[in-house]
């Protein structure tokens, strides 16, 4: 069974840095990719970064390349989402999820509870 547990949401400034983080087991971190989702209400689904489990590879969306960073610590079956550079606009529940297999790019079927952040003056 593959379980996530988000934490490391908050209230920010612009401008600040928060680090997201995603506990999971070894068993999911070396079977399956994880990537980190925002929802914001009325708004679609945003697909942030993805990590591979196969050989670490990372995606990102446009919108937070070169400001987030995802990464993973197998050792303490961790993932997490270094996001900088927040602006207001990245006030949302972010997510990490699981995909059904590897690699990034699939539909994912595990989430995690997710976690608030707000971006705020």
């Amino acid at each position: 069974q593959v379980q996530l547990v988000e934490s490391g949401g908050g209230f920010v400034q612009p401008g600040g840095s928060l680090r997201l983080s995603c506990a999971t087991s070894r068993a999911t971190l070396d079977y399956y990719a994880i990537g980190w989702f925002r929802r914001v209400p009325g708004k679609e689904q945003e697909e942030l970064a993805c990590i591979s489990a196969h050989d670490g590879s990372t995606l990102y969306a446009d919108s937070v390349k070169g400001r987030f960073t995802i990464s993973r610590d197998i050792a303490k079956n961790m993932v997490y989402l270094q996001m900088n550079g927040l602006k207001p606009e990245d006030t949302a529940v972010y997510y990490c999820a699981a995909p059904a297999g590897s690699y990034c790019g699939w539909a994912y079927d595990y989430w995690g509870q997710g976690t608030q952040v707000t971006v705020s003056s």
